[in-house]
């Protein structure tokens, strides 16, 4: 296999485990946060920075980069890691939910999407076949099968439909990535589909663990469900993935949600929050969060957290950083994502050691919706 994991403790008091996963690049500690280079760049942020930052693995989006530069750009000046400059782990989505969102811009049958390049307005056609042939020629790590993310609360036929594409789908895509990838260098992750029915989950949980793939994915939620609605979809899935292969649960970063899910037995996240939030003055902290526009840190001389020890909290204020965002400085997104990056490799640095404690039932995360934590 392409890809090692290995576990080394389980919490006593939940499924929550730490581990490490090897690649062909380097490998990572789970649980583990992926930084999102939608475009081969994480906003912002130097492969440096994010490094310092504590990050080991990033992910690409396969959508985005077969538009543009396109997968034979990228394999002839190669590959990922060379083509960005980050030569650690990295995962590739399989373009499946950037275009079932982009719901004004395609149709679909069994044999995958078709839609308009949102560039230049060129018909596209990504399926199963188009996905693990893109994703072979940029080269991550690890690639993702490609399913239908449907909508949430979708009627019930549309969600039976689509988990009988996403399956049907997953055959296609191992068998595709199989016979592209004779020198088993990059792993394949199945995608678990089936919205927040219990007996969905259970069925495509189940159907792809008999497909051995190298790990597994939860998709289709952090899409309006909510917190408790999707921690139980998390515990309608989890147990009928196999215990020796990771669990990735996609899209979702905030913090509590994490805690939650890794409470389950999941492994990997990612999220667009640290760097989508940084460019917008709102920091991360252990007790909420800042909106650094705010009048009342106009001379704020206190980093953003006073414990952390990264560059944007060991050198400017927050009365800095506010004035930064007010003048339209490009260093006020760049400081406040860098931030945020380390706050989340932070945040998995004290899971792994709560669980390694046996204490993660007493680690506490802010709400979602927590107000702004003021002075």
């Amino acid at each position: 296999m392409s890809l090692k994991f290995e576990i080394f403790h389980q919490d006593s008091g939940c499924q929550a485990r730490t581990g490490r996963v090897s690649t062909p690049h380097g490998s990572f500690e789970t649980p583990a946060f992926m930084a999102v280079g939608t475009r081969g760049s994480v906003k912002g942020l130097t492969p440096q920075m994010l490094d310092a930052a504590g990050c080991e693995i990033l992910l690409g989006n396969t959508y985005h980069l077969m538009l543009r530069p396109g997968a034979e750009t990228v394999a002839a000046l190669g590959g990922l890691q060379k083509f960005t400059g980050w030569h650690r782990p990295m995962l590739t989505d399989s373009g499946g939910f950037q275009v079932f969102s982009l719901s004004e811009l395609r149709s679909f049958d069994d044999t995958g999407v078709n839609f308009r390049s949102h560039i230049d307005g060129t018909m596209v056609h990504l399926g199963p076949v188009e996905s693990m042939r893109v994703q072979h020629l940029l080269g991550a790590d690890i690639a993702m099968a490609f399913d239908d993310c449907p909508p949430a609360n979708c009627p019930s036929e549309r969600l039976a439909d689509a988990m009988a594409r996403t399956l049907a789908w997953a055959k296609v895509s191992k068998q595709v990535h199989d016979d592209l990838d004779v020198s088993q260098r990059q792993a394949l992750f199945g995608i678990v589909q089936g919205g927040t029915d219990p007996q969905a989950r259970q069925h495509c949980a189940q159907e792809l663990a008999a497909l051995n793939f190298d790990g597994y994915a939860i998709g289709g939620l952090a899409v309006g469900e909510g917190h408790a609605r999707m921690v139980q979809a998390i515990g309608h899935t989890v147990p009928f993935l196999p215990y020796d292969r990771p669990r990735y649960l996609m899209g979702v970063g905030y913090p509590r949600d994490m805690l939650e899910a890794v409470k389950q037995g999941v492994d990997m996240f990612d999220c667009v929050l640290p760097t989508r939030n940084g460019r917008n003055a709102l920091a991360f902290t252990r007790t909420g969060p800042l909106r650094l526009r705010n009048a009342q840190y106009i001379r704020d001389t206190r980093p953003i957290e006073a414990e952390c020890d990264a560059y944007c909290c060991q050198n400017f204020s927050r009365g800095y950083l506010r004035h930064l965002f007010s003048v339209g400085e490009m260093l006020g997104p760049t400081l406040v994502s860098l931030h945020n990056v380390h706050f989340f490799q932070r945040w998995m640095l004290d899971i792994r050691r709560a669980i390694r404690d046996n204490t993660l039932s007493s680690l506490k995360a802010w709400d979602s919706d927590a107000p702004d934590a003021g002075p």
